[in-house]
């Protein structure tokens, strides 16, 4: 498609990069920037204390709205918007301004430029900003946290009238459909397309780096659903098996303390270390050395829980043997072959297991590595899934006219 053939695309999210190798999850991002083959993309999206100002980021036009004054803008990054809340009542000050900024900010753009199609990452608040912004057709995507984790009547009141008015849905995996249909959701079409994963150049096997014998590791955000917690309770009969297993925690979040303080309460400060947040281009070495991948994910409290693992794909695109919480989402990657490493989440005795069987049989580990890397290519690989959304996109656009 030539330049002056391309629609402009508005894409409203919240979780976005705050600046290049931000570690934060850049799923939104990396999205948009594949999508600028087909369209011209602006994304408007929230400021943090130290973001870049607005401009040019791997070809996506990046704006970036003010909700509070700068040092108080902390709604969105470290946890998410729900996890913030949850942790920091007072945060719900901050909600009506932002979503008033993010509205202005839509606005003047679509005032402004000459916009043919919305896309709308999040039901609420992004796709309600979509639907009562203007009467431009969008597309709206939920990735989990939206559709499982906010409940009420006035939720689910907003959330269908957003799915009502879009021109149509997505959603990261099955189980989300199904769900969506659940509370009544009813978008003119409902597609299940995931997230993807950079399996061709970033997240490949390596076969220059040495993949340790005792190497646990956790990446992700630091909230319950995705079962942290669980997995250090699992480490003490891990370790009364192998004692020279220790794990690494990559990530941060507000369930960090407590993790934390449970590693201490089990005398467990010389086996586990909390390495923090890292860049993108770091992550690929970790997943390479690790002898498992350990993610417990598990349906929190409030009925949250994960829709597509982004993590999971890193990892298996690094060829890295994997135990996770047995959750819809990771049938959807692995299919068949999740029964081979999925587990209770919930239940440390079965998370040691899971490990404690990988560790022992390391060749059968990695040839199940193998297949689970060549289901997850022909699934999430970025190139097949920005394919898929600029069809659903384009499709929109055609039936606008």
């Amino acid at each position: 498609m030539s330049e002056a053939a391309k629609p402009a695309l508005l894409v409203l999210a919240s979780t976005y990069p705050r600046w290049k190798d931000d570690p934060e999850p850049a799923f939104v991002h990396e999205l948009c920037r594949r999508l600028t083959r087909w369209f011209d993309v602006t994304a408007v999206v929230p400021d943090a204390p130290g973001a870049d100002p607005h401009g040019d980021l791997d070809g996506v036009h990046v704006v970036r709205f003010r909700y509070a004054p700068r040092a108080w803008q902390t709604l969105v990054n470290d946890g998410g918007i729900v996890a913030n809340l949850r942790r920091s009542r007072w945060k719900i000050l901050l909600l009506a301004t932002f979503i008033m900024g993010q509205w202005w900010a839509a606005r003047r753009i679509m005032r402004q430029s000459k916009i043919r199609l919305v896309h709308a990452h999040w039901l609420l608040p992004q796709g309600l900003i979509a639907a009562y912004g203007g009467r431009l057709p969008f597309v709206v995507t939920s990735h989990g946290g939206d559709l499982f984790g906010l409940k009420g009547r006035i939720a689910t009141v907003l959330k269908r009238k957003v799915a009502a008015r879009a021109s149509a849905m997505t959603v990261v995996s099955s189980v989300m459909a199904e769900e969506a249909a659940r509370v009544g959701l009813k978008p003119p079409s409902i597609d299940v397309i995931p997230m993807g994963a950079d399996l061709a150049e970033r997240f490949r096997e390596q076969p220059d780096v040495v993949r340790a014998t005792d190497e646990l590791l956790f990446v992700g955000r630091l909230v319950s659903k995705k079962g942290v917690i669980h997995l250090i309770d699992a480490m003490p009969a891990i370790l009364a098996r192998r004692p020279g297993v220790h794990l690494k925690i990559v990530g941060f979040g507000p369930e960090e303390a407590t993790l934390r303080q449970r590693v201490q309460a089990l005398g467990l400060g010389d086996r586990v270390v909390f390495v923090g947040a890292i860049a993108q281009k770091e992550l690929p070495a970790y997943y390479a050395r690790a002898s498992v991948f350990v993610a417990p994910f598990v349906r929190d409290a409030s009925g949250d829980q994960e829709g597509l693992p982004v993590a999971l794909m890193e990892a298996a695109g690094c060829g890295c043997p994997v135990v996770v919480g047995d959750v819809p989402g990771v049938r959807d990657l692995l299919g068949d072959l999740a029964d081979r490493c999925s587990v209770d989440g919930r239940n440390p005795a079965a998370i040691a297991q899971g490990v404690l069987g990988v560790l022992a049989a390391p060749a059968e580990a990695a040839a199940s590595a193998a297949l689970i890397r060549r289901t997850a290519t022909s699934l999430v690989d970025w190139d097949t899934i920005a394919a898929r959304y600029a069809r659903c996109l384009l499709g929109a656009v055609d039936s606008s006219r």
